[in-house]
C-alpha cells in the first residue's frame, strides 16, 4: 500500500523523535533495547503455554502488540526458527504501532508501521555514511537485518540517491547527530 507523501514524511519524524526522547544510540540498532527504553514488555512465544502459544501462531506468525487493561503495552514475538534480524524487525514493527499511536488494526496502520520498522532500523542517511561497498550482503549484516530486508533498504537507498539526497532533511540530521554519525 502506497502512503501519502505527507505520511512518509510525519513517519520519519516520529523515528528521529523516538530516537532522541528514549536516547536511542548504537548500530545496529536493538529493538529489545528500544522497547525496553519506551517501557513496552517483549514476550516470547516460548513463554507461552500451549493454548496461547497456539492462540498467538494463529493470529500471527510473527508476532502482535496489546495493550493490556491496566494499559500496558506488551509486544509478543515469534522466537521459534526466526533469524535475529527477522525478530528485531518485528519487533520495531510493534513499537511503530505503540509510537504512531494506532489503535485500529487496519491495512493503513500495517502499512505505516512495516515504514516506521524499515526507517528506523535502517534509513538511507545510515547507509550512505556507514556501509562502505553497499551490497545486500554488507547492509544485512551492518545493520543486522534479513537479506530481504536489506535488498529493500537498497533500493529505497538507490531511489534516495536519485530523487532526495541534495541536503539532509531536519529529520535525517536529528537521527545522524542521536546516533553520533554527524
Amino acid at each position: 500500500m502506497r502512503l501519502s507523501d505527507e505520511t512518509y514524511e510525519y513517519i520519519k519524524q516520529a523515528v528521529a523523535d523516538m530516537y532522541t526522547y528514549y536516547n536511542i544510540k548504537g548500530i545496529p540498532i536493538n529493538s529489545f533495547e528500544v522497547a525496553s527504553k519506551i517501557g513496552i514488555n517483549v514476550i516470547p512465544y516460548s513463554d507461552l503455554d500451549e493454548k496461547n502459544l497456539e492462540e498467538a501462531l494463529n493470529y500471527n506468525e510473527d508476532g502482535f502488540s496489546i495493550e493490556s487493561n491496566d494499559g500496558q503495552w506488551i509486544i509478543y514475538y515469534n522466537d521459534f526458527q526466526k533469524k535475529r534480524g527477522r525478530i528485531n524487525q518485528t519487533i520495531m514493527h510493534e513499537i511503530a504501532h505503540f509510537i504512531l499511536g494506532h489503535t485500529d488494526d487496519g491495512p493503513v496502520e500495517e502499512a505505516e508501521a512495516k515504514f516506521f520498522a524499515k526507517y528506523a532500523l535502517v534509513s538511507p542517511p545510515l547507509i550512505h555514511n556507514l556501509v562502505e561497498e553497499k551490497t545486500i550482503e554488507n547492509i544485512s549484516d551492518y545493520f543486522a537485518i534479513s537479506y530481504r530486508a536489506a535488498s529493500i533498504a537498497l533500493d529505497n537507498y538507490r531511489s534516495w540517491l536519485s530523487y532526495g539526497k541534495k541536503d539532509y532533511t531536519i529529520y535525517e540530521q536529528q537521527i545522524m547527530m542521536q546516533l553520533e554519525i554527524l
